[in-house]
């Protein structure tokens, strides 16, 4: 430690032990000059606490912005999980549920690209949702806790939507009781900022819980209309 760092110390230690000492000599204070912090030459000390307090309110402002940008995007994808919701609420028939969940996802959300496979479900004819869903994929969909999101690796899903995207988001899809896994919804994007390994999963969950109980109706001994 230098002599002038161990002074600067004790000048510190001093005034935090004798605070009346600053409003004692104030006079002292009003004639101080210190370096601008952000050009050549000095300025008083009060002008350089404005500055420090401008400072502190410029970083205050921009992190309440960001606040509000987020909360006005966390409502647009509340209101667009709600519209979606009562779209598979309306529709009578079980049978198009699997359609509905891809278009008005696809509409709401604005995804590149979007698919679905499903399993175990009795009441859905064979057809485009039924194949090319091998074991190992069932298997990856039910040990899932919560959605997947980021890059693509090693996920045959992938391959669902044609063109590889430059990141996706992998939906376990399970009855309501958590029971059984019945699907796997893959959403995915050509920006790989939309997808990320750390964003938050919460509205997706929602939407994963959604349709799983909407398609649910689909399942053995279900009705498959809304009574």
């Amino acid at each position: 430690m230098t002599p002038d760092t161990s002074r600067a110390r004790e000048i510190a230690e001093f005034l935090s032990r004798n605070p009346d000492f600053l409003s004692e000599h104030a006079d002292v204070f009003a004639t101080l000059e210190v370096p601008h912090p952000h050009s050549p030459g000095v300025i008083s000390l009060a002008e350089r606490q404005i500055l420090a307090l401008r400072a502190r309110l410029q970083t205050r402002e921009a992190h309440l912005d960001q606040l509000l940008r987020h909360a006005d995007g966390n409502q647009r994808i509340h209101q667009g999980v709600t519209d979606w919701c009562s779209h598979m609420l309306a529709e009578p028939d079980a049978q198009r549920i699997p359609d509905l969940i891809l278009s008005t996802l696809s509409r709401q959300f604005e995804l590149d690209s979007i698919a679905l496979r499903l399993w175990g479900l009795a009441g859905l004819p064979e057809g485009e949702y039924m194949q090319d869903v091998a074991q190992e994929t069932r298997s990856y969909a039910a040990s899932l806790h919560k959605p997947y999101c980021g890059p693509v690796t090693a996920q045959d899903a992938a391959a669902w939507l044609g063109e590889a995207p430059a990141s996706l988001a992998l939906l376990p899809l399970r009855t309501p009781d958590a029971q059984q896994s019945i699907g796997l919804l893959v959403l995915g994007s050509n920006d790989e900022r939309r997808f990320t390994t750390d964003m938050g999963t919460d509205f997706l969950e929602q939407i994963a819980q959604l349709a799983g109980a909407a398609l649910s109706r689909l399942a053995p001994d279900q009705p498959d209309a809304i009574a």
